[in-house]
């Protein structure tokens, strides 16, 4: 009888070692059935994640105070997990990473940063560049070409101390492009966390950025075409013709559907779910047409992303559906697998193999380090900031990880380059941001030693003020705050009006100028809110001048946007909106309390906390009184605050419509009183009685307490006079007597204790609240 071919034992080559490996199941029946989860694949991939999450979190809480970013400590959590570390005992090692898992994690890693790359160019605005000026340009050419052009002049004399796939010219090429480069996805992440998204130096630094990516990317094709031209020169020309294919596919089908899809779904509107789950997959799909046309793999999802309309609502749906799962889950599988390829051991011995890689990197750094210096200096910035931005530019981390495997595949390193490759990186980006931490202080610009406030603001001069604007129901509240302001033809308004919009799905942040720029037709849903405030200029056209600004942001960044265009334009005031009305989805609620809480800390002038009551279709301030004359009462419980808020009343006064109460509150016996503070007070409220003595408009009270109870039953006690808006300073010089006993009470710290009680308590009044803080000089 003949046997059955599955009977027959097949040769084996004599060169051939049979391997046998144990097959694991997916899942246990649990610990109950006598059963080891550590036996089964799916238990042990969630372990592995496990373990590193929890590493990595524990080295972000030790290395935060030292200002390391996340990066390195994700880095190092990998590193921890491989055989550097955890992964030298071998019985770790058989149990976590068993020779099957090295397939699964690395495949998972890949795609971690394949969608790690997809997200960065969803976020990237390459018209960016277009606004790059002769500076932008002087300081991104000459940090990536004099860097790139000493590497290579230390590359090539060294090439015969290399090894042969590293000495390949293409090799000697890719290698001096990477450490010349200064990486977009990589940067973006670090400034985000540093919150400089929209600091001077975090703008130029990402403009900066896209532009050398601009420049890696045309390397990197360089480097790829070289590469395939080394084995056949046909092989070279396959690749350009499969690339500008791609491209045109990509960039001229792909991305006319994408903006047919962003024109079809309605405003206000989600894009429809098939559309999302479509691109998401066609993340996968564009990574594998590159790979199996020898593209590399990175470059199809990256292409794929820049592709994207940036913003509302495709780019936008698109990072929030992902960007969590990516970052958190798909990127520890990234982390894990570089982990594993580390080897600290593997270097021992190796030093000679090793240091002509290592020059190259570290002359390639200290070469953008100085020639950064160099050229930011030259275009103007201070000697400490030019080299702190020198600094930031060397920051390194997922995109070179990704390449340094790519040239594993390439055989252009072994495991030893990897490894000090891997461990130079982490250590310049963990040297680098540091020390940028401490040269930069991103306060520092809003520091001045100038009196800008309403106060020493000369009388018959124009008041220059910074209004926000959150959303379209704070419009109503502002112009009517300004309206009872009272300017005039001899003490005009000034006014730069800032709509503030949360960034979504964008990577750099945009602040428009909209008299320069005019209305963008992607930011035409914005324009109701400046159309209503140039309403308002044209109807007190010789009292006020309105200019509109859009600032695009984070929200952990508006107060940069805010103090610089204060600082810029020489403002006394900046009028903040208070949290607790109905906001738009532009701006979450949670978030506006530390807007108020930076621009108070940072502010370059007096600072003014406006709660609105009313609704945004009534007129003026709250439920008018009863008359037609508005009534607004001051508390004047002392110190700087109090006496800002005094000099605004001062001008609401000259509003023949207006009538003001000011109450001042005394401490009984004049207990705690600060004598400079008490002989300010005494100086400025005398000037103010004075000048008001014969004003049938003006009422002026003073009411004796002997702590912060006997304060707030006074404030009780007035609260049935049909107020409109109350004014308050927030707390600098407050004799500590009149509010004892409040300090634990405040929730809302943006409005200082007495502001608080205000909007907190049920006082049956529907009044609405201003609260000032005078300039706090910093200089």
């Amino acid at each position: 009888m003949v046997k059955s071919v599955l009977e027959t034992p097949m040769p084996l080559p004599k060169e051939a070692q049979p391997i046998c490996r144990h097959i694991r199941g997916s899942h246990s029946f649990g610990v109950f059935y006598g059963e080891n989860p550590l036996q089964y694949s799916v238990p042990i991939m969630l372990l592995e994640v496990s373990m590193l999450m929890v590493i990595t979190r524990i080295l972000r809480f030790i290395l935060k105070p030292l200002r390391q970013p996340r990066v390195v400590s994700e880095i190092l959590g990998g590193i921890i997990m491989g055989p550097s570390v955890l992964s030298r005992s071998k019985k770790f090692r058989s149990y976590f990473f068993p020779d099957t898992a090295d397939f699964v994690l690395k495949n998972i890693g890949i795609l971690g940063f394949m969608y790690f790359l997809f997200i960065s160019g969803v976020k990237t605005d390459l018209t960016v560049v277009k606004k790059a000026g002769r500076k932008h340009w002087c300081i991104a050419l000459i940090s990536t070409l004099v860097p790139m052009i000493c590497t290579l002049a230390v590359a090539i004399p060294l090439r015969k101390s290399m090894e042969k796939e590293l000495a390949k010219p293409s090799s000697i090429l890719g290698t001096s492009t990477l450490f010349a480069l200064s990486t977009f996805p990589v940067l973006q992440l670090i400034i985000k966390e540093l919150n400089l998204l929209s600091s001077e130096i975090g703008r130029l630094a990402l403009l900066i950025a896209v532009i050398s990516d601009i420049i890696g990317i045309n390397c990197v094709i360089a480097f790829e075409a070289a590469k395939q031209e080394e084995g056949n020169s046909m092989a070279g020309l396959w690749y350009f013709i499969s690339l500008i294919v791609f491209m045109i596919s990509i960039f001229g089908g792909l991305r006319q559907a994408m903006l047919w899809i962003v024109k079809t779904t309605p405003e206000g509107k989600q894009v429809d779910q098939i559309y999302v789950i479509a691109i998401l997959l066609g993340v996968v799909v564009a990574g594998f047409l590159t790979d199996m046309f020898g593209i590399a793999i990175a470059n199809g999802p990256l292409w794929l992303g820049l592709a994207v309309p940036d913003g509302p609502p495709l780019g936008a749906v698109l990072v929030d559906k992902s960007e969590t799962i990516v970052m958190d889950l798909l990127l520890p599988f990234s982390y894990t697998f570089v982990g594993l390829l580390t080897d600290v051991s593997s270097m021992s011995g190796n030093w000679s193999i090793l240091q002509p890689i290592f020059l190259v990197a570290f002359i390639g750094c200290i070469a953008k380090v100085i020639s950064t210096w160099l050229a930011s200096r030259f275009c103007g910035m201070s000697l400490k900031e030019s080299l702190a931005f020198s600094l930031l530019l060397n920051a390194r981390g997922q995109v070179e990880l990704l390449l340094f495997i790519h040239w594993m595949d390439f055989k252009m390193i072994t495991i030893p380059y990897f490894t000090m490759l891997v461990l130079f990186t982490t250590a310049v980006t963990a040297v680098a941001i540091p020390l940028f931490s401490i040269l930069y202080d991103p306060t520092r610009p809003y520091m001045v030693n100038k009196r800008r406030n309403i106060q020493h603001n000369p009388p018959n001069t124009e008041l220059r003020i910074v209004a926000l604007i959150h959303s379209e129901e704070n419009v109503a509240g502002i112009i009517n705050l300004l309206e009872v302001s009272n300017p005039t033809c001899n003490s005009p308004f000034s006014v730069f009006a800032v709509h503030l919009v949360e960034l979504i799905a964008r990577a750099v942040p945009i602040f428009i100028d909209h008299e320069k720029e005019g209305m963008d037709s992607e930011h035409t849903n914005l324009s109701s809110v400046h159309k209503a405030l140039k309403h308002f200029e044209e109807a007190r056209r010789e009292q006020i001048k309105l200019h509109c600004y859009t600032s695009i942001t984070a929200k952990r960044s508006m107060y940069q946007d805010i103090c610089g265009l204060a600082l810029e334009k020489k403002a006394s005031l900046i009028i903040l909106p208070y949290h607790g009305e109905q906001l738009d989805n532009n701006l979450e609620t949670e978030g506006v309390p530390s807007i108020n809480c930076d621009v108070l800390a940072h502010a370059p002038c007096s600072v003014g906390i406006f709660v609105h009551r009313g609704s945004s279709n009534t007129h003026l301030l709250g439920t008018p009184s009863i008359t037609s004359v508005y009534h607004f009462t001051v508390l004047f419980l002392g110190g700087a605050d109090a006496r800002e808020a005094l000099v605004y009343a001062d001008r609401m006064a000259g509003n023949l419509n207006v009538l003001v109460t000011v109450i001042r509150f005394l401490s009984n016996d004049s207990l705690g009183d600060n004598r400079m503070e008490k002989k300010l007070d005494d100086g400025l409220v005398t000037w103010f009685w004075v000048k008001h003595e014969g004003n049938n408009h003006v009422i002026y009270r003073e009411v004796v307490v002997r702590n912060g109870e006997e304060t707030l039953a006074a404030i009780r006690g007035m609260s049935n006079n049909n107020y409109d808006l109350w004014i308050v300073g927030r707390m600098h010089g407050i004799n500590p007597v009149i509010i004892q006993g409040l300090a634990d009470w405040s929730k809302h710290t943006e409005l200082g204790l007495i502001g608080d009680y205000l909007f907190c308590s049920d006082l049956g009044s529907r009044a609405s609240i201003l609260v000032v803080q005078q300039q706090i000089l910093r200089g």
